[in-house]
């Protein structure tokens, strides 16, 4: 996994929570900076993806790992 600047657990939460958590978190980070959030609800996959566009920010990575999903997100 790439690095990241700030980490979000976002296990346990459903949608929308992780997409709200990761709109906030992101708000606190200056551009350029990653946030690297982890979420259970297999919905999340799409939401990210359609975060990314939504606000122009950079989806870099998106994988599953044990159950778990993991985006990297980079702030536009």
């Amino acid at each position: 996994m790439a690095n990241f600047d700030e980490e979000l657990d976002a296990s346990g939460l459903n949608c929308p929570l992780p997409i709200l958590r990761a709109k906030k978190a992101l708000g606190g980070l200056t551009s350029g900076k990653v946030l690297h959030i982890i979420a259970t609800d297999p919905g999340s996959v799409k939401d990210f993806e359609a975060f990314a566009k939504q606000t122009g920010n950079t989806l870099l990575e998106s994988k599953e790992a044990g159950g778990k999903y993991h985006f990297l997100i980079k702030k536009s």
